[in-house]
């Protein structure tokens, strides 16, 4: 067969990652090495090294040597989780991913350290479809990754039967299919002799799809980051003057002066007024992904780290709730019923684990179900809950709002990849207050108690309840006293909830509230210190240009903790 003799090095050629699974015997390595020798990608010295050792030692000469022998270069001394082999054909440059282990392959998928675009999965002809090779294909549909061939090695020992070949793809194509993969091709092949590895095999003729390289050549890339949908988290908001400049890195897509954009979670939306810069040579009307910018926009929203600026027709998904692919690091285990930070994007949010649906044996890809906690270095399928919704998207759509980590005490203990979006849930710390299409939350019937052995101040979970005009509401507990008559400015979401002789009495839009003398609060029962329509016309004002800098000075200078509220003492969780 012949080989390629000379493969010209193109500048910004495309670069494809793709990663190699199989079972240990199935020839995965003698596959890697075979492409490594049929593109040249090793020096002829190494080449006569690996012969010669063959020679000297007794054994046949192994393809798969030639991988042990790029592994050795490209480490020297160095340990490395995940091997990543350089090479190119005629059309572009490849990176194969090739794990030690399962445990650190994992690592290094979930946590994006090692991103494939595509995968191949060995299978040997003759032992046909084994328990390893459904693990490793779980593993890629675990990951997120959906261009996958399936290459079926060892052809030459089952006399490249096309009876054996569509045997094994039945068999592998009935599993795939119950993990929503759906492979490009089954590809036959003899590693070992190089049949159907760089070119169609004479004595594979039954076969009409592409030689292993081919098939690479075929694969599709991504698109660029710069022409898929508009992703750009805010990083801070920043006061100059009198404009207020949104900062970020636009992770994917592009935006210009005059889009139209919407701000997610909460789907505010406004238009792209300027975009900001120091000197004249970078001024500019359109910026896309890899750049960080700062712009400001047509409206004035309460905007903050963490929000996502999107295209309407192009959203990410929004709620409180997940599916993920997780890997654990933390030195303690990761528990329902314990609060954990999130830091996905530029948010970081409190969260916690919902629901354990599977975990995997990162050392040896064992599964169970009915677990009530993940353990060190284990691989699991869960749904995180988050306080309030956030922006995201799945994995495979978006790797910077599709991954993310959890946070420990002080340390990432953690981390995932999203993959599909759950409904949202009920808030169990909130409570709800509804009229037709309003609704606005609140925590105003939460306790304060200040525990006397931990010298700290803990407030309690209230069960989730909902409120509608007409309902009673408890004015009184424990560590709070609210009035019979006062009105709720719920200003997250922009409600007014009018409170007369401890029942709900009405809720319109915070737009069209008029101030009537009565006590204010906000939506966590804090006193609002307003006392005429003039400073509520100012109080208002100053919310709507808030920003992160700015909040504990307006917090400060408008609210009031100890006018309904106060704290009371107990220990080890009773109250005294």
């Amino acid at each position: 067969m012949e080989k390629i003799e000379n493969i010209k090095k193109v500048e910004n050629i495309d670069r494809l990652k793709i990663v190699v699974v199989g079972h240990v015997d199935h020839g995965k390595s003698t596959v890697i090495g075979r492409l490594l020798y049929d593109t040249h990608s090793l020096p002829q010295g190494t080449i006569d090294k690996v012969k010669r050792i063959a020679k000297e030692t007794g054994k046949p000469f192994e393809y798969a040597y030639l991988l042990d022998a790029f592994e050795e270069e490209q480490k020297q001394g160095i340990t490395i989780d995940t091997t990543q082999i350089q090479f190119q054909t005629e059309q572009r440059e490849y990176v194969i991913i090739d794990a030690p282990g399962h445990k650190e392959f994992l690592k290094n998928m979930i946590s994006g350290a090692a991103n494939a675009e595509a995968a191949f999965l060995i299978i040997d002809a003759k032992e046909g479809v084994q328990e390893q090779s459904k693990r490793h294909a779980y593993i890629l549909s675990l990951i997120g990754i959906k261009k996958v061939y399936v290459v079926l090695n060892k052809m030459d020992l089952v006399e490249y039967s096309k009876e054996v070949y569509d045997s094994v793809k039945k068999d592998m194509g009935e599993f795939l299919n119950t993990l929503n993969i759906k492979p490009i091709d089954y590809i036959p092949i003899s590693a070992y002799y190089g049949e159907n590895i760089l070119e169609k095999s004479d004595k594979l003729d039954w076969f009409y799809g592409h030689s292993v390289i081919e098939a690479m050549d075929c694969i599709e890339k991504e698109k660029g980051l710069d022409k898929k949908p508009l992703r750009f988290p805010i990083q801070d908001v920043y006061k100059f003057d009198d404009r207020r400049i949104i900062a970020g890195r636009i992770e994917a897509g592009t935006l210009q002066v005059g889009d139209e954009i919407t701000i997610y979670p909460e789907g505010k939306k406004t238009t792209v007024k300027t975009i900001e810069y120091w000197a004249d040579r970078d001024k500019t009307e359109i910026v896309s992904a890899g750049q960080s910018v700062g712009i400001t926009v047509s409206d004035e929203f309460f905007n903050k780290r963490g929000e996502v600026i999107a295209l309407e027709d192009s959203k990410p998904l929004v709620s409180n709730s997940f599916r993920a692919s997780i890997f654990w690091m933390g030195k303690n285990n990761l528990v329902k019923n314990k609060k954990y930070k999130i830091k996905l994007a530029t948010r970081e949010i409190e969260g916690e684990l919902e629901e354990i649906i599977k975990v995997i044996d990162a050392s040896n890809l064992d599964s169970s179900e009915q677990v009530q906690k993940i353990t060190l270095n284990d691989v699991a399928e869960v749904v995180i809950t988050t306080k309030e919704p956030v922006a995201f998207d799945q994995f495979s759509q978006s790797q910077v709002t599709g991954r993310f980590v959890i946070v420990d005490g002080y340390d990432v203990a953690g981390g995932g990849i999203i993959t599909q979006a759950e409904e949202e849930k009920e808030n169990k710390e909130l409570v709800t207050f509804y009229k037709g299409a309003l609704k606005a939350r609140g925590d105003v019937f939460e306790e304060f108690y200040y525990n006397v052995e931990q010298f700290t101040v803990d407030k309690t979970e209230v069960s989730s309840n909902t409120y509608t005009v007409g309902d009673a509401i408890p004015i009184k507990g424990e560590s709070y006293k609210y009035p019979k008559d006062f009105d709720i400015l719920a200003l997250r979401d922009q409600v007014a909830i009018q409170v007369r002789d401890g029942k709900i009495n009405d809720m319109i839009p915070i737009q069209k509230y008029q101030y009537e003398g009565r006590p204010l609060i906000n939506g966590r029962g804090f006193a609002i210190k307003v006392s005429s329509k003039e400073e509520l016309k100012h109080f208002l004002k100053e919310y709507q240009s808030l920003d992160e800098r700015r909040e504990v000075a307006f917090l400060n200078k408008w609210m009031r903790f100890d006018t309904y509220r106060f704290v009371v003492f107990h220990n080890n969780y009773w109250v005294i």
